[in-house]
């Protein structure tokens, strides 16, 4: 398990790899919390916000969840590479979405749609009981 300060240590090697041009307009940076956020979709489940960019009042920037990442390395059993992988696509995800957000686009805000509309069709399925056989 990463401590948080060795993942925020092991974020910030990451996005030093990262472009500087993708954090341009990003006025409130890149954040660690230390929270853990449960997804409210699916109540009870082990399904986890890892990350998000926001863009309100206060500005631009990405909030990634150190404790939503501690839940599932614990469910899954991390190594310190899982780590960096999820560190990295989660990051790559949220700079997607504040690129798109500067261009007018929407093209990643449309595709985690239809994959939050699939889940919640598979986990209402499930809840009733009405999962077909695998």
């Amino acid at each position: 398990m990463l401590s948080f300060d060795q993942t925020a240590d092991l974020l910030d090697e990451i996005a030093a790899v990262f472009p500087p041009v993708l954090f341009d307009g990003l006025n409130g940076g890149v954040n660690l919390q230390e929270d853990a956020l449960p997804d409210p979709e699916f109540p009870g489940e082990d399904i986890y916000i890892l990350g998000e960019y926001c863009d309100d009042l206060l500005g631009h920037y990405i909030n990634l969840y150190y404790g939503s990442f501690a839940a599932l390395a614990v469910l899954e059993a991390w190594t310190p590479e899982d780590w960096r992988r999820e560190l990295r696509q989660t990051l790559s995800h949220e700079l997607t979405h504040h690129m798109e957000a500067r261009a007018g686009l929407h093209a990643l805000d449309d595709k985690d749609a239809a994959e939050l509309a699939a889940w919640r069709e598979e986990f209402s399925q499930e809840a009733s009981g009405d999962e077909e056989p695998r």
